[in-house]
């Protein structure tokens, strides 16, 4: 069996960071986003803005490894400010290949992203996930995430797609 880790990102990885992203979405969210939207997830803005990510230093970029391979990332950061009872960290994106996945390597990024999260003072963590995407939404609820019922929009260019709030310790409890 492969060793599984989780390590940060670096500039050399931000071609496996886009394509990781754009075949995920295209397998996962087809039916909520246009084609176009998910092929823009290949463009060199999304290089730029990835590079722009890793190279600022203010988030947390992460890349879950088995063996050889490259299997998914994550990317995290302080939302506000970092101190006091506020103190909130956004899971921007966790993404698994499909291929990948069920070998905890989502569990792995987000234990590390709590942590480093933690570290930097947030002491609850939020992430936006499709309504629609029930498999994201029960792997954050095995964190001890839940829905804290606020919602938001965006449109697609061909139609909306409609995003709830997870939320949760950054105390994970994670359960398989």
């Amino acid at each position: 069996m492969a060793i599984a880790a989780v390590r940060a990102a670096t500039s050399a990885d931000v071609e496996e960071i886009v394509r990781i992203q754009a075949d995920t979405w295209a397998a996962a969210y087809a039916s909520l986003v246009p084609a176009t939207a998910i092929e823009q997830l290949r463009g060199a803005e999304a290089r730029a803005a990835w590079s722009g990510a890793i190279g600022a230093g203010a988030g947390h970029v992460l890349l879950a490894i088995e063996g050889d391979w490259t299997v998914g990332f994550a990317a995290a950061a302080v939302a506000g400010e970092p101190s006091g009872p506020d103190a909130w960290g956004e899971v921007g994106t966790l993404l698994v290949e499909p291929r990948w996945g069920r070998r905890g390597h989502g569990g792995r990024l987000l234990a590390t992203a709590a942590h480093a999260l933690q570290q930097a003072g947030a002491i609850y963590g939020l992430a936006w996930i499709p309504e629609a995407d029930e498999a994201s939404r029960r792997f954050y609820a095995r964190a001890g995430w839940e829905p804290d019922g606020t919602v938001r929009a965006f449109d697609t260019g061909a139609g909306t797609l409609r995003e709830v709030r997870m939320t949760g310790s950054l105390d994970l409890k994670l359960t398989t």
